[in-house]
Protein backbone atom coordinates (compact mmCIF):
# COMPACT_ATOMS: atom_id res chain seq x y z
CA UNK A 1 0.00 0.00 0.00
CA UNK A 2 1.43 3.95 -1.11
CA UNK A 3 1.81 6.04 1.29
CA UNK A 4 -0.75 7.75 -0.79
CA UNK A 5 -3.62 5.31 0.23
CA UNK A 6 -3.01 5.58 3.58
CA UNK A 7 -5.43 7.21 5.65
CA UNK A 8 -4.24 7.83 9.24
CA UNK A 9 -7.18 9.08 11.15
CA UNK A 10 -9.18 8.35 14.13
CA UNK A 11 -11.82 5.06 13.86
CA UNK A 12 -15.48 6.82 13.23
CA UNK A 13 -13.70 10.24 12.02
CA UNK A 14 -14.96 10.59 8.35
CA UNK A 15 -11.83 10.95 6.21
CA UNK A 16 -10.77 14.59 4.87
CA UNK A 17 -9.42 14.87 1.52
CA UNK A 18 -6.45 17.29 1.02
CA UNK A 19 -7.28 20.71 -0.37
CA UNK A 20 -5.06 21.24 -3.75
CA UNK A 21 -4.07 24.18 -3.93
CA UNK A 22 -2.99 24.81 -7.59
CA UNK A 23 -0.33 27.49 -6.97
CA UNK A 24 1.69 25.52 -4.85
CA UNK A 25 1.33 22.38 -6.55
CA UNK A 26 2.83 24.24 -9.75
CA UNK A 27 5.27 25.96 -7.81
CA UNK A 28 6.42 22.24 -6.40
CA UNK A 29 6.26 20.65 -9.80
CA UNK A 30 8.60 23.38 -10.85
CA UNK A 31 11.00 22.87 -8.29
CA UNK A 32 10.87 19.14 -9.00
CA UNK A 33 11.52 19.69 -12.86
CA UNK A 34 14.58 21.81 -11.50
CA UNK A 35 16.23 19.03 -9.32
CA UNK A 36 14.64 15.51 -11.45
CA UNK A 37 15.86 17.06 -14.95
CA UNK A 38 18.32 19.75 -13.99
CA UNK A 39 16.19 22.20 -15.93
CA UNK A 40 16.31 26.39 -15.17
CA UNK A 41 13.07 27.61 -13.47
CA UNK A 42 13.06 30.02 -16.05
CA UNK A 43 12.69 27.99 -18.77
CA UNK A 44 10.44 25.36 -16.83
CA UNK A 45 7.88 28.17 -15.17
CA UNK A 46 6.80 29.64 -18.34
CA UNK A 47 5.25 27.25 -19.97
CA UNK A 48 3.98 26.02 -16.26
CA UNK A 49 1.99 29.14 -15.86
CA UNK A 50 0.75 29.66 -19.24
CA UNK A 51 -0.91 26.06 -19.36
CA UNK A 52 -2.52 26.98 -15.96
CA UNK A 53 -3.96 30.17 -16.82
CA UNK A 54 -5.09 28.09 -20.15
CA UNK A 55 -6.85 25.64 -17.95
CA UNK A 56 -8.47 28.43 -15.66
CA UNK A 57 -6.76 27.92 -12.83
CA UNK A 58 -4.77 30.79 -12.34
CA UNK A 59 -4.69 34.92 -12.27
CA UNK A 60 -2.42 37.31 -12.21
CA UNK A 61 -1.80 37.13 -8.29
CA UNK A 62 -1.18 33.80 -8.67
CA UNK A 63 1.22 33.54 -11.16
CA UNK A 64 3.06 36.25 -9.40
CA UNK A 65 2.59 34.11 -6.17
CA UNK A 66 3.94 30.97 -8.00
CA UNK A 67 6.80 32.92 -9.46
CA UNK A 68 7.91 34.10 -6.02
CA UNK A 69 7.54 30.77 -4.18
CA UNK A 70 9.85 28.98 -6.65
CA UNK A 71 12.62 31.55 -7.19
CA UNK A 72 12.69 32.52 -3.72
CA UNK A 73 13.16 28.98 -2.74
CA UNK A 74 15.58 28.70 -4.97
CA UNK A 75 17.46 31.79 -4.31
CA UNK A 76 17.60 30.76 -0.50
CA UNK A 77 18.48 27.39 -0.85
CA UNK A 78 21.15 27.19 1.08
CA UNK A 79 19.95 29.12 4.11
CA UNK A 80 17.36 27.57 4.18
CA UNK A 81 18.77 23.73 3.73
CA UNK A 82 21.13 25.01 7.08
CA UNK A 83 17.83 25.96 8.58
CA UNK A 84 15.36 22.81 7.88
CA UNK A 85 19.11 20.47 9.03
CA UNK A 86 18.89 21.73 12.45
CA UNK A 87 14.63 20.73 12.58
CA UNK A 88 14.98 17.20 11.64
CA UNK A 89 16.78 14.16 13.58
CA UNK A 90 18.86 12.92 10.44
CA UNK A 91 21.03 14.41 7.95
CA UNK A 92 19.66 16.00 5.15
CA UNK A 93 21.02 14.02 3.02
CA UNK A 94 18.57 11.27 3.97
CA UNK A 95 15.70 13.13 3.20
CA UNK A 96 13.67 12.67 0.10
CA UNK A 97 13.75 15.12 -2.42
CA UNK A 98 10.53 15.75 -3.03
CA UNK A 99 9.89 15.88 0.70
CA UNK A 100 12.96 18.68 1.29
CA UNK A 101 11.45 20.35 -1.66
CA UNK A 102 8.33 20.54 0.37
CA UNK A 103 9.73 21.74 3.64
CA UNK A 104 11.77 24.04 1.35
CA UNK A 105 8.59 25.88 0.23
CA UNK A 106 7.43 25.70 3.55
CA UNK A 107 10.69 27.69 4.95
CA UNK A 108 10.15 30.02 2.55
CA UNK A 109 6.52 30.79 3.12
CA UNK A 110 6.86 31.01 6.86
CA UNK A 111 10.95 33.20 6.79
CA UNK A 112 11.00 34.67 3.39
CA UNK A 113 6.78 36.12 3.00
CA UNK A 114 4.44 38.00 5.01
CA UNK A 115 2.16 34.49 4.73
CA UNK A 116 0.98 34.33 7.78
CA UNK A 117 2.43 31.52 10.31
CA UNK A 118 -0.60 28.83 10.17
CA UNK A 119 -1.48 29.71 6.69
CA UNK A 120 1.84 28.81 5.77
CA UNK A 121 2.44 25.16 7.75
CA UNK A 122 -1.06 24.76 6.65
CA UNK A 123 -0.62 25.15 2.96
CA UNK A 124 2.17 22.87 3.28
CA UNK A 125 0.79 20.15 5.23
CA UNK A 126 -2.29 20.02 2.31
CA UNK A 127 0.34 20.46 -0.55
CA UNK A 128 2.32 17.33 1.63
CA UNK A 129 -1.02 15.32 1.14
CA UNK A 130 -1.44 16.00 -2.12
CA UNK A 131 1.96 15.13 -3.74
CA UNK A 132 3.86 12.68 -0.63
CA UNK A 133 0.70 11.23 1.18
CA UNK A 134 -0.61 11.77 4.73
CA UNK A 135 1.95 10.02 5.90
CA UNK A 136 4.70 12.37 4.95
CA UNK A 137 2.56 15.09 5.69
CA UNK A 138 2.92 14.38 9.52
CA UNK A 139 6.76 14.73 9.21
CA UNK A 140 6.54 18.27 7.26
CA UNK A 141 4.15 19.40 9.64
CA UNK A 142 6.68 18.60 12.67
CA UNK A 143 9.56 19.88 10.96
CA UNK A 144 7.80 23.26 9.60
CA UNK A 145 6.52 23.66 12.79
CA UNK A 146 9.82 23.79 14.55
CA UNK A 147 10.82 25.86 11.64
CA UNK A 148 8.36 28.91 12.68
CA UNK A 149 9.42 29.13 15.98
CA UNK A 150 12.16 31.75 14.99
CA UNK A 151 12.07 34.10 12.31
CA UNK A 152 15.25 34.15 9.61
CA UNK A 153 17.38 36.28 11.65
CA UNK A 154 16.96 34.17 14.46
CA UNK A 155 17.96 31.22 12.60
CA UNK A 156 20.82 33.00 11.13
CA UNK A 157 22.33 33.41 14.68
CA UNK A 158 21.96 30.03 15.40
CA UNK A 159 22.73 28.11 12.04
CA UNK A 160 25.64 30.26 10.81
CA UNK A 161 29.28 30.62 12.36
CA UNK A 162 30.11 33.90 13.31
CA UNK A 163 32.13 36.47 10.85
CA UNK A 164 34.33 37.09 13.43
CA UNK A 165 35.62 32.91 13.34
CA UNK A 166 34.70 31.74 9.72
CA UNK A 167 33.48 34.93 7.50
CA UNK A 168 33.13 32.80 4.04
CA UNK A 169 30.88 30.16 5.42
CA UNK A 170 29.12 32.65 7.68
CA UNK A 171 28.44 34.90 4.55
CA UNK A 172 27.07 31.37 2.58
CA UNK A 173 24.95 30.13 4.61
CA UNK A 174 23.30 34.19 5.26
CA UNK A 175 22.96 34.94 2.04
CA UNK A 176 22.64 31.39 0.33
CA UNK A 177 25.57 30.66 -1.70
CA UNK A 178 28.25 28.14 -2.04
CA UNK A 179 30.82 29.09 -0.23
CA UNK A 180 33.45 28.36 -3.05
CA UNK A 181 31.29 31.31 -5.16
CA UNK A 182 31.43 33.17 -2.33
CA UNK A 183 35.36 33.15 -1.95
CA UNK A 184 35.56 33.44 -6.00
CA UNK A 185 33.11 36.72 -5.90
CA UNK A 186 35.30 37.79 -3.15
CA UNK A 187 38.20 37.45 -4.91
CA UNK A 188 37.40 39.30 -7.97
CA UNK A 189 35.51 42.25 -6.21
CA UNK A 190 38.41 42.69 -3.88
CA UNK A 191 37.65 45.49 -0.95
CA UNK A 192 36.14 44.18 2.45
CA UNK A 193 32.87 42.82 4.20
CA UNK A 194 30.64 45.51 3.14
CA UNK A 195 31.10 45.29 -0.79
CA UNK A 196 30.42 41.06 -0.95
CA UNK A 197 27.61 41.34 1.27
CA UNK A 198 26.09 43.83 -0.86
CA UNK A 199 27.20 41.70 -4.05
CA UNK A 200 25.48 38.23 -2.58
CA UNK A 201 22.40 40.42 -1.81
CA UNK A 202 22.24 41.45 -5.08
CA UNK A 203 22.37 38.23 -6.21
CA UNK A 204 19.00 37.37 -4.29
CA UNK A 205 16.82 40.16 -5.64
CA UNK A 206 14.37 39.31 -8.34
CA UNK A 207 15.69 41.14 -11.33
CA UNK A 208 13.57 43.61 -13.56
CA UNK A 209 12.83 42.43 -17.41
CA UNK A 210 15.19 44.78 -19.57
CA UNK A 211 14.57 45.18 -22.90
CA UNK A 212 16.44 46.35 -25.72
CA UNK A 213 14.97 48.15 -28.46
CA UNK A 214 17.30 47.29 -31.91
CA UNK A 215 18.75 50.41 -33.75
CA UNK A 216 16.59 50.88 -36.99
CA UNK A 217 14.48 48.41 -36.07
CA UNK A 218 12.48 49.75 -32.72
CA UNK A 219 12.54 53.26 -30.81
CA UNK A 220 13.05 53.21 -26.67
CA UNK A 221 9.82 55.39 -26.83
CA UNK A 222 7.67 52.72 -28.48
CA UNK A 223 8.59 50.44 -25.60
CA UNK A 224 8.00 53.08 -23.05
CA UNK A 225 4.42 53.15 -23.20
CA UNK A 226 4.14 49.74 -21.95
CA UNK A 227 3.06 49.41 -18.28
CA UNK A 228 5.75 50.36 -15.42
CA UNK A 229 8.49 50.88 -17.98
CA UNK A 230 10.77 53.09 -17.69
CA UNK A 231 14.47 53.75 -19.58
CA UNK A 232 17.10 51.84 -18.89
CA UNK A 233 20.29 53.14 -16.46
CA UNK A 234 23.14 53.43 -19.30
CA UNK A 235 22.42 51.68 -22.73
CA UNK A 236 20.27 54.00 -24.80
CA UNK A 237 18.34 51.30 -26.48
CA UNK A 238 17.44 49.64 -23.05
CA UNK A 239 14.07 49.91 -21.39
CA UNK A 240 13.29 48.60 -17.95
CA UNK A 241 9.72 46.77 -16.87
CA UNK A 242 9.56 47.51 -13.02
CA UNK A 243 6.63 45.53 -12.28
CA UNK A 244 7.72 42.39 -14.84
CA UNK A 245 5.28 41.34 -16.97
CA UNK A 246 5.19 39.66 -20.13
CA UNK A 247 7.75 40.53 -22.73
CA UNK A 248 6.56 38.26 -25.76
CA UNK A 249 3.07 40.13 -25.52
CA UNK A 250 4.85 43.45 -26.61
CA UNK A 251 4.35 43.87 -30.47
CA UNK A 252 8.21 45.05 -30.87
CA UNK A 253 9.42 41.73 -29.29
CA UNK A 254 6.98 39.71 -30.70
CA UNK A 255 8.56 40.48 -34.23
CA UNK A 256 12.00 40.70 -32.86
CA UNK A 257 12.31 44.39 -33.09
CA UNK A 258 13.18 44.66 -29.70
CA UNK A 259 13.77 41.87 -27.14
CA UNK A 260 14.46 40.69 -23.61
CA UNK A 261 18.17 41.93 -23.11
CA UNK A 262 19.96 42.11 -19.58
CA UNK A 263 21.83 45.44 -19.96
CA UNK A 264 25.04 44.42 -19.37
CA UNK A 265 25.16 42.22 -22.33
CA UNK A 266 24.11 45.58 -24.49
CA UNK A 267 26.75 47.18 -22.81
CA UNK A 268 29.98 44.71 -24.05
CA UNK A 269 28.35 45.09 -27.48
CA UNK A 270 28.22 48.62 -27.49
CA UNK A 271 31.79 48.77 -26.11
CA UNK A 272 32.66 46.40 -29.51
CA UNK A 273 31.03 48.23 -31.38
CA UNK A 274 32.42 51.77 -30.48
CA UNK A 275 36.12 50.46 -30.28
CA UNK A 276 38.22 52.68 -32.38
CA UNK A 277 39.46 50.97 -35.15
CA UNK A 278 42.61 51.17 -37.64
CA UNK A 279 41.77 51.03 -41.40
CA UNK A 280 38.01 49.76 -42.77
CA UNK A 281 35.02 49.45 -40.68
CA UNK A 282 32.97 46.66 -43.30
CA UNK A 283 33.00 43.17 -41.81
CA UNK A 284 32.45 41.96 -38.23
CA UNK A 285 31.74 38.52 -36.64
CA UNK A 286 29.81 37.14 -34.04
CA UNK A 287 31.73 34.24 -33.00
CA UNK A 288 29.61 32.61 -30.42
CA UNK A 289 26.52 34.26 -31.17
CA UNK A 290 23.94 32.01 -29.68
CA UNK A 291 21.06 32.06 -28.51
CA UNK A 292 21.23 35.33 -30.35
CA UNK A 293 20.94 38.84 -28.20
CA UNK A 294 24.09 40.13 -28.36
CA UNK A 295 24.57 39.16 -32.66
CA UNK A 296 20.52 41.29 -33.14
CA UNK A 297 22.16 44.26 -31.57
CA UNK A 298 25.46 43.74 -33.18
CA UNK A 299 23.65 43.41 -36.56
CA UNK A 300 21.27 46.35 -35.81
CA UNK A 301 24.27 48.49 -35.09
CA UNK A 302 26.48 47.10 -38.17
CA UNK A 303 23.58 48.03 -40.31
CA UNK A 304 23.79 51.68 -39.39
CA UNK A 305 27.05 51.55 -40.73
CA UNK A 306 26.86 49.65 -43.98
CA UNK A 307 28.59 46.61 -42.48
CA UNK A 308 27.93 42.87 -42.51
CA UNK A 309 27.52 40.66 -39.77
CA UNK A 310 28.45 36.94 -39.71
CA UNK A 311 26.81 35.44 -36.72
CA UNK A 312 28.86 31.66 -36.14
CA UNK A 313 27.17 29.32 -33.28
CA UNK A 314 28.47 25.33 -32.95
CA UNK A 315 25.14 24.36 -31.79
CA UNK A 316 22.94 24.33 -35.18
CA UNK A 317 19.74 23.96 -32.98
CA UNK A 318 21.08 27.41 -31.52
CA UNK A 319 22.00 28.73 -34.75
CA UNK A 320 18.50 28.72 -35.39
CA UNK A 321 17.49 30.76 -32.60
CA UNK A 322 20.30 33.29 -33.72
CA UNK A 323 18.78 33.20 -37.26
CA UNK A 324 15.53 33.90 -36.00
CA UNK A 325 17.07 36.64 -33.78
CA UNK A 326 18.33 38.11 -36.57
CA UNK A 327 15.57 37.63 -38.89
CA UNK A 328 14.31 41.60 -40.06
CA UNK A 329 17.61 43.05 -39.77
CA UNK A 330 17.56 45.88 -41.50
CA UNK A 331 21.27 45.08 -43.32
CA UNK A 332 22.84 42.22 -44.94
CA UNK A 333 23.85 39.05 -42.56
CA UNK A 334 24.82 35.83 -42.14
CA UNK A 335 24.37 33.23 -39.79
CA UNK A 336 26.34 29.68 -39.34
CA UNK A 337 26.93 26.77 -37.86
CA UNK A 338 30.71 27.09 -37.09
CA UNK A 339 32.95 26.03 -34.44
CA UNK A 340 35.27 29.42 -33.44
CA UNK A 341 38.37 27.40 -32.53
CA UNK A 342 38.62 25.78 -35.86
CA UNK A 343 37.44 29.09 -37.68
CA UNK A 344 36.22 27.79 -41.51
CA UNK A 345 36.94 31.64 -42.66
CA UNK A 346 40.55 33.00 -43.98
CA UNK A 347 42.31 34.52 -41.15
CA UNK A 348 41.84 38.73 -40.92
CA UNK A 349 38.44 38.30 -42.33
CA UNK A 350 37.21 40.82 -39.80
CA UNK A 351 37.17 44.64 -38.55
CA UNK A 352 35.57 43.39 -35.27
CA UNK A 353 35.27 40.24 -33.47
CA UNK A 354 32.96 39.47 -30.18
CA UNK A 355 33.55 35.54 -28.39
CA UNK A 356 31.39 35.77 -25.73
CA UNK A 357 32.63 32.18 -24.50
CA UNK A 358 30.71 29.75 -22.62
CA UNK A 359 31.42 29.79 -18.56
CA UNK A 360 29.94 28.83 -15.33
CA UNK A 361 27.39 31.79 -15.59
CA UNK A 362 28.30 33.00 -11.94
CA UNK A 363 27.59 36.30 -13.16
CA UNK A 364 23.87 35.91 -13.72
CA UNK A 365 22.73 34.08 -10.26
CA UNK A 366 20.00 36.90 -10.18
CA UNK A 367 18.69 35.27 -13.26
CA UNK A 368 19.28 31.51 -12.59
CA UNK A 369 19.62 30.95 -8.88
CA UNK A 370 19.83 26.81 -9.16
CA UNK A 371 22.87 27.49 -11.03
CA UNK A 372 24.95 28.30 -8.03
CA UNK A 373 24.19 24.54 -6.67
CA UNK A 374 24.59 22.98 -9.91
CA UNK A 375 28.69 24.57 -10.31
CA UNK A 376 31.34 22.94 -8.74
CA UNK A 377 34.85 24.52 -8.74
CA UNK A 378 36.47 21.66 -10.85
CA UNK A 379 33.68 23.05 -13.69
CA UNK A 380 36.52 25.79 -14.30
CA UNK A 381 38.58 23.38 -15.71
CA UNK A 382 36.54 22.41 -17.70
CA UNK A 383 35.60 26.11 -19.66
CA UNK A 384 38.91 26.91 -19.47
CA UNK A 385 40.61 25.24 -23.06
CA UNK A 386 37.51 26.32 -24.63
CA UNK A 387 37.41 29.65 -23.19
CA UNK A 388 41.46 30.49 -24.48
CA UNK A 389 40.70 28.23 -27.82
CA UNK A 390 37.67 30.54 -28.98
CA UNK A 391 39.96 33.76 -27.80
CA UNK A 392 43.08 32.65 -29.66
CA UNK A 393 40.50 32.07 -32.75
CA UNK A 394 39.03 35.12 -32.35
CA UNK A 395 42.49 36.97 -32.65
CA UNK A 396 43.16 34.73 -35.70
CA UNK A 397 39.78 35.97 -37.38
CA UNK A 398 40.22 39.43 -37.14
CA UNK A 399 42.72 41.53 -39.16
CA UNK A 400 45.57 43.88 -38.17
CA UNK A 401 44.26 46.94 -36.87
CA UNK A 402 40.87 45.31 -35.85
CA UNK A 403 39.39 44.55 -32.46
CA UNK A 404 38.41 41.49 -30.75
CA UNK A 405 36.14 41.69 -27.91
CA UNK A 406 36.67 38.53 -25.63
CA UNK A 407 33.19 38.83 -23.06
CA UNK A 408 31.64 36.30 -20.32
CA UNK A 409 28.97 36.47 -17.94
CA UNK A 410 31.23 35.42 -15.31
CA UNK A 411 33.18 37.55 -12.98
CA UNK A 412 35.34 35.00 -11.96
CA UNK A 413 39.18 35.77 -12.26
CA UNK A 414 39.75 32.21 -13.73
CA UNK A 415 37.29 32.87 -16.31
CA UNK A 416 38.20 36.19 -17.09
CA UNK A 417 41.61 38.27 -16.69
CA UNK A 418 43.39 34.74 -16.66
CA UNK A 419 42.23 33.99 -19.66
CA UNK A 420 43.25 37.24 -21.70
CA UNK A 421 46.48 37.26 -19.42
CA UNK A 422 47.53 33.67 -20.89
CA UNK A 423 46.69 33.92 -24.14
CA UNK A 424 47.96 37.70 -24.94
CA UNK A 425 51.61 36.20 -23.29
CA UNK A 426 51.36 33.98 -26.62
CA UNK A 427 50.57 36.84 -28.86
CA UNK A 428 53.33 39.64 -28.89
CA UNK A 429 51.54 41.23 -31.65
CA UNK A 430 48.51 43.06 -29.47
CA UNK A 431 47.28 45.08 -27.28
CA UNK A 432 44.20 46.36 -24.71
CA UNK A 433 42.12 49.08 -24.98
CA UNK A 434 40.72 50.65 -22.66
CA UNK A 435 37.10 49.58 -22.42
CA UNK A 436 36.21 52.54 -19.78
CA UNK A 437 35.87 55.01 -22.22
CA UNK A 438 33.54 53.44 -24.58
CA UNK A 439 30.36 53.48 -21.51
CA UNK A 440 30.38 56.75 -20.87
CA UNK A 441 28.49 57.28 -17.52
CA UNK A 442 28.76 53.96 -16.45
CA UNK A 443 30.58 54.41 -12.95
CA UNK A 444 32.93 52.02 -10.73
CA UNK A 445 34.32 50.20 -14.30
CA UNK A 446 37.66 49.51 -11.99
CA UNK A 447 41.31 50.25 -12.75
CA UNK A 448 41.10 49.16 -16.35
CA UNK A 449 41.47 48.81 -18.82
CA UNK A 450 38.87 45.55 -19.14
CA UNK A 451 35.58 46.12 -17.47
CA UNK A 452 33.81 44.26 -14.88
CA UNK A 453 30.23 45.20 -14.38
CA UNK A 454 28.57 44.09 -11.04
CA UNK A 455 24.68 43.89 -10.04
CA UNK A 456 25.22 45.71 -6.90
CA UNK A 457 26.94 48.83 -8.56
CA UNK A 458 24.95 48.76 -12.18
CA UNK A 459 21.81 46.53 -11.85
CA UNK A 460 23.34 44.31 -14.19
CA UNK A 461 24.53 41.00 -15.00
CA UNK A 462 28.31 40.94 -13.62
CA UNK A 463 29.62 40.58 -17.14
CA UNK A 464 33.52 41.00 -18.06
CA UNK A 465 34.19 42.50 -21.53
CA UNK A 466 38.48 43.03 -22.45
CA UNK A 467 38.97 45.36 -26.02
CA UNK A 468 42.17 44.02 -27.39
CA UNK A 469 43.85 45.20 -30.31
CA UNK A 470 45.87 43.31 -32.97
CA UNK A 471 48.66 44.98 -33.37
CA UNK A 472 50.71 42.78 -36.31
Amino acid sequence: MSEQSRRPHKPGKPYRRPHKDPVRILAFDALRAVDERDAYANLVLPPLLRKAREKGDFDVRDAALATELVYGTLRRQGTYDAIIAACVDRPLREVDPPVLDVLSLGAHQLLGTRIPTHAAVSASVELARVVLGDGRAKFVNAVLRKVAQHDLDGWLATVAPPYDVDPEDHLAVVHSHPRWVVSALWDSLGGGRAGIEDLLEADNERPEVTLVARPGRADPQELLREDAAVPGRWSPYAVRLTEGGEPGAIDAVRESRAGVQDEGSQLVALALAGAPLDGPDEKWLDGCAGPGGKAALLGALAAQRGAVLLAAEKQPHRAGLVARALHGNPGPYQVVAADGTRPPWRPGSFDRVLVDVPCTGLGALRRRPEARWRRRPEDLEGFAPLQRALLRGALDSVRVGGVVGYATCSPHLAETRAVVDDVLKQRPHTELIDARPLLPGVPALGAGPDIQLWPHLHGTDAMYLALIRRTG
